[in-house]
């Protein structure tokens, strides 16, 4: 009977859980040299992703889904009629223990709704990852959500034994929240969020200087913002998106398309969530982080909306064909990223390369360049595989639907995400 009930609890906690998509498991350094339990040494955990690129790697599940808040956009809303379970402080452990001896995780993704106070819910959280860390000596990866309104002391106590600390800003814009989550405040989540910052430049302050120093959320903290449920376009989204990089030191921004869950005025009304601009807006915090793309670059007050056929990469390339063609046998390795079809490990191996001769055409296929899109913006030894003055909508169609064979959208938008990453 008891197991039965559990497993009800864990139906309904997993299921609501998975509306939060800000799980990234790589980037902890917990070393295991007790011979305890697990290892988040190196790359961290190792995941496995969904079919719309969700991570479903890790134990991800809700200590509970009441919740004294009411936010239009959730489903654990405090109106919301749903069934409603609440995990203690052992079931979780215990769940947390027995899913990872069966080799069915590698780690563990707690977050929660908000029981009766702030405080009240982040001291069971902190309980819980203590006791693995502690009693368990469980070194596996943890994800915890830290608590907007919760006291220091115990977001201070969750970095000291989590790997990973987030807190969800939820909305691109204060009015947005004010309007669809009147009880909460852009001040109340940035307040957390500074002082995870905080803890991981001290404690990597203390690291230097001090032999043993106990560590701070390893993995660095995340956020993740709802796109969709609230007006804002996508130059205010990746604006917000870079303040917080670059304010907060975050790892990661998430982006989680808004899913139709509850009947509310407030809320627009759409048939299936925007997985496609969602893809767009991933593609281009990558372009942000990884390839030295500023964000009133990619998007501007002129175009506030990221292309839905086309990556942003070679959005952004149509926009500037004045900067092109590039020679690969000169540029330097920041022109060559912005070739569209060159990835960054592309981009490497060209500038490696070409200090032992010239390269040709030939080279860059093997490079892993996808010459379907970077034909229109280089040349190499003075060669060209396609002629240099066509216009903006010749080369989108040529790239869409290429010769000899005419894929449909939803194809092409698939391929664009391995070019990106090529």
């Amino acid at each position: 009977m008891n197991d039965q009930r559990i497993q009800e609890k864990l139906s309904i906690l997993a299921d609501a859980a998975k509306y939060d998509v800000s799980c990234s498991s790589s980037g902890g350094k917990r070393k295991n040299v007790d011979k305890g339990l697990g290892n988040a040494e190196g790359m961290g955990i190792c995941h496995s992703y969904t079919e719309d690129g969700r991570c479903v790697s890790l134990l991800k599940i809700l200590l509970t889904n009441h919740c004294i808040f009411d936010c239009a956009y959730c489903v654990s809303r405090r109106s919301n009629d749903v069934k409603r379970a609440a995990f203690t402080v052992d079931e979780v452990v215990d769940l947390t223990m027995n899913f990872y001896r069966r080799n069915y995780i590698e780690g563990l993704f707690l977050s929660s709704g908000i029981f009766s106070s702030p405080d009240y819910t982040m001291e069971r959280l902190v309980r819980i990852i203590k006791k693995l860390r502690t009693e368990h000596r469980f070194n596996g990866y943890i994800h915890v959500k830290a608590i907007p309104g919760a006291s220091e002391e115990l977001i201070q106590e969750a970095g000291l034994y989590a790997d990973r600390l987030s807190v969800n800003i939820e909305l691109p814009s204060e009015m947005a929240l004010q309007n669809l989550a009147p009880e909460k405040n852009y001040a109340e989540i940035l307040t957390p969020m500074a002082q995870i910052r905080d803890g991981i430049t001290q404690n990597k302050e203390e690291k230097a200087l001090f032999k043993k120093v106990p560590q701070f959320a390893t993995a660095g903290q995340s956020t993740q913002l709802i796109v969709g449920a609230s007006q804002e376009n996508d130059l205010q989204i990746i604006n917000l998106s870079d303040s917080l990089y670059k304010g907060y030191g975050l790892k990661r921004v998430y982006y989680s398309g808004y899913i139709p869950i509850t009947d509310d005025a407030r809320l627009p009304q759409v048939t299936q969530p925007p997985l496609i601009r969602e893809h767009r807006l991933y593609q281009t915090d990558w372009l942000m982080r990884f390839y030295g793309f500023q964000a009133d670059e990619i998007l501007d007050p002129t175009h506030p909306f990221l292309d839905l056929e086309i990556d942003p990469k070679l959005a952004w390339a149509l926009r500037n064909r004045h900067v092109f063609p590039v020679d690969v046998n000169t540029a330097d390795y920041e022109m060559i990223l912005r070739i569209p079809g060159v990835g960054s490990r592309s981009a490497k191996r060209i500038v490696a390369a070409r200090r032992f001769g010239p390269l040709s055409l030939d080279h860059l296929h093997k490079f892993g360049v996808v010459l379907k899109r970077a034909k229109f913006f280089l040349t190499c030894r003075g060669q060209a595989l396609s002629t240099r003055d066509y216009d903006e909508q010749t080369i989108r169609r040529q790239i869409l639907f290429g010769a000899g064979s005419v894929r449909s959208a939803l194809v092409t938008q698939q391929l664009d995400l391995f070019a990106q990453a090529s």
